[in-house]
This record gives structure tokens, C-alpha cells and sequence, in this order.
């Protein structure tokens, strides 16, 4: 069974024994030890694994969920609850995998073959915000107790990826479909929810699971997640000791480094507009290229490194990052800061006078508002900043409502980028636009595999010269701690570190 990734699974395997023997990282303790808080940015507002999330509640699920590939801090794919994996030939279309035996679910039901066929099935019907994940998969096969196949209709190079994400989280077979699974996670990862001293919208405590099959990864006795939707709310609870890390806007690094904590900084999304109206259905004028060229050439994008990320950050024009095979570097100054140019395109497209243009800006983005409506005023084009709550912003932007938005988003490997931002079915592509000739070149990069080159960054540049989005920068982007309590180890792709990374500090 060869690896996708050519990684043998006999490999795949032997990593997973050495991990269970506690190969697990210098500061690991031999018990939990002490109680973790951490400030959530967003509320889970469900945690049924259908609807799984990625970014800022991927941490939140993996308190009581295990993946079935785990993701090191290095970005590098090891073993979780599947023990080794594999395509099972060249056409790279079916996925093997064996399942660990001896793991429990938190209720009681023991973890084989078909309870992950149960938890993948799941996940495929629930039409979450991560659905695109296993939009490829046709069928999911148990074939013996402990093996499942995967079976694609088209090949993914992204597919080991999500195990490792939203797709892979597996649930007891016997919460699936339960409404109680709303408000109590039901999994096989490293704690269980403390329903009792839980308060949902406000903080989620969780204790060390007993008998968890891997005791490396339980780091401490408790994890608590504080619900901190406000940017300032977040940083007084730091610099008060309430929490012991949480993510900043970049206004309050300095405040967090006055008071002692750590930060690390990380280029792990892009900042700028997401187009989303491509084909005119609620602005008409962005339809056309040369508007949304024209958006592009408004912003100075030093401007807003400097002004709105604290200098956190590369300017670009194009929003692959350097992790994947689609950067490319002579992309990041493909538009300058021209508004005149800008005002001549608008004036060839038809709209000498401009137009007017609603964006969505919550507790999150509001610090983008002037970033966005003045130099887009100067070329005639007048923004609407509307208020949306910061924990609905994200099903706000997938809601086809607005036209365009300020969202900073992940910059993953190509592959997931691709499946982020650009096919039809995504929450980042809310009008469902499509474009013959990228859709040729998506196909063409589809079986070239997750190492191609070419066609990766034929897809940026083409993109890039439609104008789908107006990024700003690679952006830096803010975690802090306090290093006195918890040793944190940065994440690959992840503003947030994984559940796994955060140590008792000493």
C-alpha cells in the first residue's frame, strides 16, 4: 500500500509506535498537571462533527475529538486514530486506512472500522461549513474491522490533509444524529466536557479523559475556553492572568509585551478584499475585470501593513502563501498603488462616477474600515460598512449577501487553498463563481498532484490577473501567552496552536 504522499505506511506506522512509546516532545509531563485557560475568539456553536470548523475552533474540538491523521507542530502528517494509510495504486482515487484498535469513546462505544465509516458518512451528508473537504468522496468502505477505504470520485491532493482537520474528526457512532450532540461532545480525544461547570456562550471546561489511549498528548488536568469575541475583551483577560494565551489584534501586541506575556507571529493568512460578486448578481459593475482591477490598484498596501497589522506582514498582490507550490513571488507586486490607473479602468468599464459598494465589518475587522473606504473613495467607489456580530461573521460572508468583505482567511497548502477559495462549493465563494479556463487548469493541477509547480502557479497568475480578490499582504498574524505558566509551540497553517502544543512551562 503505497502512501500518496510516498510516505510507505510501514513508516507511517513506526511513527505512530515511537509517538506511543512518549516520544512526545521536551516539557511533556509523565500526568497532566494544572488547568490551561484559553480565550476563544468565536463560540462553538455546535459540537456535532458534522458541522466541524477549522481555524479558530479547531482547538476547541480537538479537547474531545481525535483526528484520524494528527498534524505536528512542523506541519509534518503522523498517526492518530489511523495507524498507517495509503493509496492503493497509481490512480491515487481510493484511500486505505488502518484504523487503531483499543481506543473508547468517551460514552463507552469502542472506536473500529465502522464507526469511522459512521463519523465520515456523517460528516459528508451534514453539509457543514467544511463540507467541501470530502465533496470528492464517493464512497466509504469498512473492509475489515479495523480498515476503511476511502473512494473518490476524482482525485484529491488535499484529502490526507483534511483527515487531519474538520474530515477527520471521529464521533461515538452512537451520538451521531443525537441533538444532545449540539451541546456535549461525545468523542476519543484527550478530555470530556465538564457539562456541569460548562456555560454555553461563555466558557467550556473539560477535564483529562481516564484512560485515554495516548497520555502524552493530555497535558493538563483541565482546559478551559473562555469565550472572548471582543478584541479588547481578550487582551485584559491576558494581562489580568485570566487566560493563559489567546489571539490578538495587532493594536495590542504592545500592551500583551508591557505585561510580560510572549507573543509569536506567524504570516499564516492573507489580509485584504475577497471579490465575491464576480458575476454581477447584487453589484453589477464587478462583473467586469477592470473594476475589479481597478479595487486592486486603489490600495497602498505598505499603507496598510504598517497601519492596520502593526507591520506584522508582507505586502502582495496575490493571496497563495510561501508554504505552497502556487506562491509566486514575482506576483507580489503584480498591481501597484495607481489610483489614477484605477480611476481610468473604472471610467473604461462604464463607471466614470463610481459606485457604491456593502461590505460586512464585525469587533474582529473593524479596525479595516478606514483601510477599506478611503482609498476605495478616492477612486469613486463608496463603501457601506455595515455591523455584523463577530460570531456570526463568517456564516454572514458564505450567505451570498454581500458582494465583497474583509476577512482575513488561511493560506493552506494548494490544494485546500484551491478548495477554500476557488471551486464552486466553498464557503469563501458564496456567488459559486466558475471560469472555463480555470476550471481547465484546476483539472489539469487535480492529477498533477500536491507537488506540482506549474500548473500551481499558472492557476495563482491567472487568478491573480482576474482580480477574484484584492489581497494586501501575507499577514502576520498575533498569538500571545503567558510564559510563566504554558510553553507554546507554534503551529504550521494555524493562528491557534493545536490542543497538543500548549506545555506547562519548565
Amino acid at each position: 500500500m503505497r502512501s500518496g504522499r510516498r510516505v510507505l505506511p510501514i513508516l507511517v506506522t513506526v511513527v505512530g509506535m515511537l509517538a506511543a512509546a512518549g516520544c512526545a516532545g521536551i516539557g511533556t509531563p509523565a500526568s497532566p498537571a494544572g488547568v490551561l485557560n484559553i480565550g476563544q475568539v468565536q463560540d462553538v456553536a455546535t459540537w456535532d462533527t458534522g458541522q466541524g470548523h477549522n481555524g479558530h475552533r479547531l482547538v476547541a474540538f480537538q479537547t474531545a475529538y481525535d483526528t484520524l491523521i494528527r498534524r505536528e507542530p512542523d506541519g509534518t502528517l503522523v498517526p492518530m486514530l489511523a495507524t498507517a494509510w495509503g493509496y492503493t495504486d497509481d490512480t491515487q482515487t481510493t484511500l486505505a486506512l488502518t484504523i487503531r484498535e483499543g481506543v473508547t469513546f468517551s460514552d463507552g462505544e469502542v472506536l473500529d472500522a465502522e464507526a469511522v465509516r459512521a463519523s465520515l458518512e456523517h460528516f459528508r451528508t451534514a453539509n457543514g461549513p467544511q463540507a467541501v473537504q470530502t465533496a470528492d468522496v464517493a464512497e466509504v468502505r469498512v473492509t475489515g474491522p479495523y480498515r476503511v477505504e476511502i473512494e473518490l470520485a476524482q482525485p484529491n491532493p488535499a484529502l490526507e490533509f483534511y483527515l487531519s482537520q474538520a474530515a477527520g474528526m471521529i464521533a461515538s457512532p452512537a451520538a451521531l444524529g443525537d441533538p444532545a450532540l449540539d451541546r456535549t461532545p461525545v468523542g476519543s480525544g484527550p478530555y470530556v466536557m465538564d457539562e456541569a461547570r460548562s456555560v454555553t456562550g461563555d466558557r467550556y471546561v473539560f477535564r483529562a479523559r481516564d484512560g485515554y489511549w495516548d497520555p502524552s498528548l493530555q497535558q493538563w488536568d483541565e482546559v478551559v475556553l473562555k469565550v472572548l469575541a471582543e478584541p479588547t475583551a481578550r487582551i485584559n483577560a491576558l494581562v489580568a492572568g485570566q487566560v493563559d494565551g489567546t489571539q490578538l489584534l495587532p493594536r495590542n501586541t504592545t500592551q500583551a509585551e508591557n505585561a510580560g506575556r510572549e507573543i509569536v507571529n506567524r504570516d499564516v493568512n492573507w489580509a485584504g478584499l475577497m471579490l465575491f460578486d464576480r458575476d454581477g448578481a447584487v453589484v453589477p459593475e464587478l462583473a467586469d475585470v477592470r473594476v475589479r482591477q481597478a479595487i486592486n490598484l486603489a490600495f497602498d498596501r505598505q499603507v496598510a501593513v504598517d497601519g492596520l497589522l502593526g507591520g506584522y506582514g508582507t505586502p502582495t498582490s496575490h493571496v497563495f502563501g510561501e508554504a505552497s507550490t502556487a506562491f509566486d513571488p514575482a506576483l507580489d507586486d503584480y498591481y501597484g498603488y495607481d489610483p489614477q490607473r484605477a480611476r481610468e479602468l473604472l471610467a473604461e468599464a462604464g463607471h466614470p462616477d463610481g459606485f457604491t459598494l456593502s461590505m460586512p465589518f464585525s469587533a474582529n475587522t473593524n479596525d479595516a474600515i478606514p483601510f477599506v473606504v478611503q482609498p476605495l473613495a478616492d477612486i469613486g467607489i463608496t463603501v457601506r460598512a455595515a455591523s455584523v456580530p463577530g460570531q456570526a461573521a463568517q456564516s454572514e460572508i458564505g450567505s451570498a449577501r454581500w458582494p465583497a468583505a474583509y476577512f482575513p482567511i488561511f493560506q493552506g497548502p494548494t490544494w485546500m487553498a484551491v478548495e477554500q477559495m476557488l471551486v464552486p462549493q466553498t464557503l469563501y465563494n458564496p456567488f459559486r463563481s466558475e471560469d472555463p479556463r480555470l476550471d481547465g487548469i484546476l483539472d489539469r493541477l487535480r492529477v498533477a498532484g500536491p507537488d506540482a509547480v506549474d500548473e500551481a502557479q499558472e492557476m495563482a497568475r491567472y487568478v491573480t490577473e482576474q482580480a477574484w480578490f484584492a489581497p494586501w499582504a501575507r499577514m502576520g498574524n498575533t498569538y500571545a501567552f503567558d510564559g510563566g505558566k504554558v510553553r507554546v509551540e507554534p503551529q504550521i497553517g494555524q493562528v491557534v496552536p493545536s490542543i497538543y502544543n500548549f506545555h506547562p512551562a519548565g
